[in-house]
């Protein structure tokens, strides 16, 4: 479970990497085409990438919490079934304890 996680937040960081990639190079062509100052390109593509950052980071506290409570509520079904189960087993080990030491047959006088 924890590495299909941590699968899907690494293909997140590799789309962010792309992304980041293709606005750059956006931004280069507009750069270059003379639409856009080589400063403005710069601030435009920090503050996408900040913004980036803030989601990724907003997303993986928020996968992260899902996470554990996911495995929490799982935890405590196993925990009462762990549970049910030794009680299961304690009231077995007192019946077959029973059963393999039987209380000695009575007889008539009442002597052994």
């Amino acid at each position: 479970m924890f590495d299909l996680i941590k699968k899907t937040l690494l293909a997140g960081v590799g789309a962010a990497v792309v992304t980041k990639e293709k606005v750059q190079d956006a931004l280069d062509d507009y750069v270059r085409q003379g639409k856009l100052k080589a400063d403005d390109a710069r601030i435009i593509a920090e503050k996408i990438a900040e913004r980036g950052r803030r989601e990724f980071e907003e997303m993986s506290a928020q996968a992260s919490a899902r996470a554990a409570e996911l495995f929490n509520r799982h935890d405590s079904a196993v925990t009462a079934r762990l549970a049910a189960l030794e009680a299961r087993v304690a009231a077995l080990e007192v019946a077959a304890n029973a059963a393999a030491n039987p209380p000695p047959a009575p007889t008539r006088n009442g002597e052994p």
